[in-house]
Formats: C-alpha cells, structure tokens, sequence
C-alpha cells in the first residue's frame, strides 16, 4: 500500500530543498553555503514545530535519511541548475510546493499528538512558513510571509481549514492530496493575480 504521508514528507523536504539552493545561488554563495541554506529552508520549519510541541530530538536528528535526501538534492540542484532558464519561476514553484505539502505535514503531526484543530492549523502554518523565513533571513531579505503584497501564511490557513472539513466526508489520502494542492493553486494564482491582503493604516 502507498503511504501517503511518507511521500508528502519526502516531496517537501526535496521541494524546499531546491528553493532554498536556488535562493543561496542566486545569491552567489559558494557550495558550503548553498548546502547550508538549502538544509535550514527545508528542515526549519519542522523543527520549530517539534520543539513547540516538545518532540525532541527532532525528527531530522532521528531520521538520517532526511540529511541524506537534503544533501542529495542540493547537489543535483547545483548540477542541473544550467539546464533550468528561468531561476525566479523555478524557485517560486518549488517553494509554493513546499508550502503546500510542509504545511499538511505540520497538521498531520498536530493531529497524531492530540491538539485540535485550530492548534493543528497553526502548526501547518508554521512548518510551511518558517523554513522560508529563516532562508530569507539568513540571505538577508525580508521574509515573504511579512509582505503585505503576498498570500503565504493565508493559504495555509486556507488549506488547513479545508483539510479538516473534508476530512468528515473524504478518505484521508485524498484530503491530503487535495489540501496541498489547494495551497499550492491558492499561492500560485496569488502571485499571477496580484492578490494581497489588505493593508492596515494607522
């Protein structure tokens, strides 16, 4: 039987792997410190989520495969980067994956340790957001989830949401499927349309 779960896992930490290289290429880091951000964008936002939850060592610390997937993606990221033109559309699209697929992976692990819903979500957001925060940070710019011209942590909300109205009346497999998917189209059509959230003046 497929597991799922083991896939999404697996497909973020490659998909938020290549977006954090592509962002330390475009950067003009040197391999060390492409290697690095692409390990912190793909693994941080799962460790605040550990640590806030108390699930220590985190699960990259028990899993080696987790280091060993990062390390083998960045360097075919760095490989193959000549054959891929368009760098900015690239990285956008690896990133809105991982959003997506990070931020399931985030309400997954709030529901197997018993928080509710509303926890769950929260928990998704930040296992989505925050590995692109610190990537950001560290490459120093300001981190999309605090720009007004973007919808990042909304449609993870979104997506979570969604996640648990349908969980009542879908099988669990395709409610994951379809979250992610939806967090992907939502960051995706975002960005095409121009949409934002209002901004608050004071």
């Amino acid at each position: 039987m497929v597991n799922i779960s083991a896939i999404i896992e697996i497909s973020g930490t490659v998909a938020f792997a290549v977006s954090g290289a592509f962002s330390a290429m475009q950067k003009r880091l040197d391999v060390f410190g492409v290697l690095i951000i692409g390990f912190v964008t793909a693994i941080g936002g799962g460790t605040i989520r550990d640590v806030i939850i108390g699930d220590t060592p985190v699960a990259w610390m028990r899993n080696y495969e987790t280091p060993l997937i990062i390390l083998a993606t960045v360097i075919a990221t760095i490989i193959f980067k000549k054959h891929l033109k368009h760098l900015k559309i690239t990285l956008f699209l690896f990133d809105a994956l991982g959003l997506g697929l990070f931020t399931v992976i985030g309400i997954q692990k709030g529901i197997i340790v018993g928080l509710n819903p509303g926890i769950c979500v929260a928990l998704g957001t930040i296992t989505g957001c925050f590995g692109g925060v610190v990537r950001d940070i560290l490459l120093n710019e300001i981190p999309l989830l605090f720009h007004k011209k973007e919808i990042y942590a909304t449609a993870c909300i979104i997506g979570g949401v969604v996640y648990f109205l349908l969980l009542k009346i879908l099988d669990a497999n395709a409610v994951k499927i379809i979250a992610v998917t939806l967090i992907c189209g939502i960051r995706i059509i975002a960005v095409k349309r121009n949409w934002s959230l209002p901004k608050v003046d004071v």
